[in-house]
């Protein structure tokens, strides 16, 4: 079974913090990991790494940059919190390997994401584990803009055919008015009154963007809290399920 799992930003990361690690939530993730026998994608958010130099220099998912600079500094900055994330992997056994989307993605001028996974789906078949992030990429007529983990989980569902598809979010799933979570989502308009973006810096959306991107994948996805990682792994759908009319039986 092949499984695309998001470990969000604000939850590897003190997102209120630039560029500090969430230590014990990377060790607690990678112990999980390291007990499932699925083949297994990690992409993992920006959090206080990407997001502020992102913000800084006014870099977003649309509005693009040709400063090597500026893209320099947020993908160093994504570089930096992915290595950490690798390291705190392996030292739990996990065969993690670093990719960078900055090398090998590209957006048209119409915004269209071209990432080749063959390389990719050759790494899941000599047991690796391949731990993409968030990063800047070239776009075409625009410079460069941000892909976002969202984004990229969304490419490699399809690209990879995968099974299962889970976001690990700093909340225990979509919360509705009264903060409970929402076991199911079928049709964005059905949440569309509860869903906000992000208290924090964050330049890729909030929470509508991820249900809007899964609600259009073919395999089922859950968005869960990082307690819930473990039960995810293990076959579990807590948190909420996000199946759109396109959800086929995986």
């Amino acid at each position: 079974m092949t499984v695309v799992l998001k470990l969000g930003g604000s939850v590897i990361t003190e997102k209120s913090e630039p560029e500090t690690v969430a230590e014990d939530v990377i060790d607690r993730a990678a112990a999980a990991i390291a007990e499932t026998d699925d083949e297994l994608v990690v992409v993992h958010g920006g959090g206080s790494f990407g997001h502020h130099h992102a913000d800084r220099h006014g870099v977003s998912t649309t509005d693009g940059t040709r400063d090597a600079g500026a893209v320099t500094d947020v993908h160093d900055a994504m570089k930096r919190l992915n290595a950490a994330v690798v390291d705190r992997f392996q030292d739990h056994g996990v065969a993690a390997v670093p990719v960078h989307p900055l090398s090998v993605a590209s957006r048209d001028e119409e915004g269209t994401l071209t990432l080749p996974s063959g390389g990719i789906a050759t790494m899941l078949d000599e047991g690796f584990v391949p731990v993409l992030h968030g990063d800047v990429v070239v776009h075409a007529s625009t410079g460069a803009t941000i892909l976002s983990g969202d984004e990229l989980v969304a490419d490699l569902a399809e690209s990879l055919d995968a099974d299962r598809v889970g976001l690990c979010s700093a909340v225990p799933g979509v919360l509705d008015e009264s903060d409970e979570v929402i076991a199911r989502i079928d049709r964005f308009d059905d949440v569309a009154a509860v869903l906000g973006g992000s208290d924090a810096t964050d330049v890729t959306g909030g929470m509508a963007g991820k249900v809007r991107t899964l609600l259009a994948l073919s395999a089922p996805a859950v968005i869960f809290g990082v307690d819930d990682l473990p039960s995810f792994l293990a076959g579990s759908s807590p948190g909420t399920v996000v199946a759109g009319e396109s959800t086929d039986d995986h």
